[in-house]
């Protein structure tokens, strides 16, 4: 018997597991693929979402595997553009986009370490029910055909998009919107490039990053109508987004770098929240709640998530409170806290913002005010509300000498 079951162990269920276990509750985590493995991720960890591995004492050891640091970020969307990099959150003063092979395999390893038994290779085929409440998972080991059942107090699905735990318990959809984009990615060795994220006309964008092995992340971001035409020419049309936003980088993509692997589509579902607690279970990461890869959140709001969901469990494990009453806390904390970013991907993934937000783009580029409180609102030390504040744009507008005619500030509906 468990305290806790997890389903899924990569980046909001071996963090969810780790911190469990180091509190001394026992825990199974439980993940259909084996470790290291990849699968389909912009890779990218903010600066708050670095700031918990750090406070969890990962930091160095995924520093240690090599991935590139980056400390500047390029910036474009429909012509106005922003570089430089925000100062320190939490202490941190850099990012990084690991290799999930690397990443996901280390916050495995650091979940058995802390204690937690982890069973790969096993596929969950249904709940155990007991009383009306989640008591346990059914499920198929791989090369195996009996099933196998494990018990606990409580279950957790980190099981991703798709979640298998959500569907068994018929977690109801919420602030669904639909998605705007499909993305295209592979690796390419031989670049020297900054981070960029560049966004222009027709509609498209391209981003590409450093991460492990000296390689760098290439990906391109097209409108969903255009899917069909893009895959009959998957690499031609990759380049063509390149050459048409900026000649220079898709002539240096051309002649200077060798792509490393193959192309990888990520046509991801619609942006959504989804109930992600009831009696016996929750839902964390993007089990529970899902936005548009364009600003890069999933892996930071992961891991800390992750560690909001470990924080009140144990109040609910250890008697001082009705468990699941712990885990409705969690999803209160969890929706309230990523409002403000959720609306701003799902706003800014469309690949053409309101006339407010250009604007605001537009001017904020001639500011190191603005460019610095641009870039701590990227990297999680600043809420939008406090960045498009009034004030603040005033602050911004007056630092870049912006005509009081080019001065534009948040009708309601803004933010």
């Amino acid at each position: 018997m468990y305290d806790v079951i997890v389903v899924g162990a990569r980046v909001a269920g071996s963090p969810l597991a780790m911190l469990l276990a180091r509190r001394g509750h026992r825990v199974l985590v439980v993940d259909r693929s084996s470790f290291p493995s990849d699968t389909i991720s912009t890779h990218f960890i903010h600066q708050a979402g670095l700031s918990r591995l750090s406070s969890w004492g990962l930091l160095d050891r995924l520093e240690a595997t090599g991935p590139t640091p980056i400390r500047r970020m390029n910036f474009a969307y429909n012509g106005a553009t922003i570089s430089g990099f925000a100062d320190p959150i939490e202490g941190i003063s850099q990012v990084y986009a690991p290799r999930r092979t690397v990443l996901d395999a280390l916050l495995v390893d650091a979940a058995r370490e802390a204690g937690a038994e982890v069973i790969t290779g096993f596929t969950v085929t249904g709940l155990i029910w007991e009383d009306g409440r989640v008591a346990g998972i059914k499920g198929t080991a791989a090369g195996e055909e009996a099933e196998t059942e494990f018990r606990a107090a409580f279950v957790v699905g980190a099981d991703g998009k798709n979640s298998t735990v959500g569907d068994l318990v018929g977690a109801e959809y919420h602030r669904v919107v639909p998605a705007s984009c499909f993305v295209y990615y592979t690796y390419y060795s031989g670049l020297d490039w900054d981070f960029h994220h560049w966004t222009g006309t027709g509609r498209q964008q391209f981003g590409t990053w450093a991460t492990n092995d000296q390689q760098h992340l290439v990906t391109v971001m097209r409108r969903i109508d255009r899917f069909a035409e893009f895959r009959g020419d998957v690499e031609g049309n990759f380049q063509q987004v390149f050459d048409q936003l900026r000649p220079d980088l898709g002539a240096q993509l051309r002649e200077g770098a060798e792509r490393a692997e193959r192309f990888r589509a990520m046509r991801y579902p619609d942006n959504y929240y989804r109930r992600s607690s009831g009696p016996g279970w929750a839902l964390v990461g993007d089990a529970g709640y899902h936005k548009d890869p364009f600003t890069g959140w999933g892996i930071s709001d992961a891991l800390t998530y992750a560690e909001v969901l470990a924080d009140r469990l144990p109040a609910g494990l250890g008697g001082e409170q009705p468990i699941d009453d712990a885990a409705r806390e969690y999803e209160k904390v969890r929706d309230e806290r990523t409002t403000e970013t959720y609306e701003f991907t799902c706003m800014i993934s469309e690949l053409e913002a309101p006339p407010f937000y250009q604007s605001v783009f537009a001017e904020i580029g001639q500011s190191a005010l603005g460019t610095k409180q641009f870039f701590a609102l990227i990297g999680g030390g600043m809420k939008g509300s406090e960045f498009f504040a009034p004030g603040n744009l005033e602050a911004m507008y007056d630092d870049a000498g912006t005509p009081s005619a080019r001065r534009v500030y948040p009708a309601k509906a803004d933010v």
